[in-house]
């Protein structure tokens, strides 16, 4: 799986709290990543792991706290945002539009010059170079996901965040998000990925476990066993 050249970037969070209205989303969470690291996050619904990893991809700011990004060496927070990809648990693809197309737009939202070169190339990297211009209407759910990855890696980001991936993905689909997540972080990424699978755990070199907002275990901090029911949900 091809990557960005340059170095990886990570990202701390300091005493960062969310609210919606009267609605505490993450409370006093304080959790570094480092660059090149690959940590999965896992946490009953509710537990504020969608909202960490908003705020990590710089949507969302926190209401108290600070978001920092290490190895930015300054950049603006635009520049910064240029080198994170995000995929949802949803793809959140254009039905209308070739895989090509769906690429070609984000692309020119990026700014990206002449990108059909890289669209190709990300495209392969996918396994979806064959059905560059079929509507992403055609697809199946693990080629829409295959398709939302290579819209994230369009800027070769240095940061991946994943929401749930492999919802809604057959054991096939799951094989292969295990290998590519596995070969983006061989190929120097940080990954940060909210799941429910064990098996994304066991490829990990991290994970992290939230419940009602607040971070209830690290295996990076040698925590206490976290209880089998912290393991599931969104």
């Amino acid at each position: 799986m091809e990557f960005a050249s340059q170095s990886s970037l990570g990202v701390a969070f300091e005493r960062v709290e969310k609210r919606y209205g009267g609605l505490l989303a993450v409370c006093r969470v304080s959790l570094q990543i480092e660059p090149g690291e690959f940590v999965t996050l896992f946490g009953p619904n509710g537990s504020g792991k969608t909202t960490l990893l908003r705020m990590a991809a710089l949507l969302v700011r926190p209401s108290s706290g600070k978001v920092s990004h290490l190895g930015t060496d300054g950049l603006a927070a635009e520049d910064v945002r240029r080198q994170i990809g995000l995929v949802g648990h949803k793809a959140l693809v254009y039905d209308e539009l070739t895989a090509q197309e769906n690429l070609n737009f984000f692309a020119r939202l990026y700014g990206l010059d002449n990108p059909a070169e890289r669209i190709a190339q990300v495209l392969d990297s996918v396994g979806l170079g064959k059905r560059a211009g079929d509507a992403a209407a055609t697809f199946s759910r693990g080629m829409r996901q295959r398709l939302a990855i290579a819209r994230a890696l369009i800027t070769e980001p240095r940061l991946l965040l994943f929401d749930e991936p492999a919802t809604g993905l057959d054991r096939q689909g799951r094989d292969w998000l295990e290998s590519t997540l596995d070969g983006l972080h061989r190929a120097g990424a940080t990954l940060i990925v909210s799941t429910h699978d064990e098996s994304l755990a066991a490829i990990a070199g991290r994970s992290v476990y939230l419940q009602a907002g607040r971070l209830v275990g690290d295996t990076a901090a040698q925590a206490p066993p976290v209880a089998p029911e912290m393991r599931g949900g969104r």
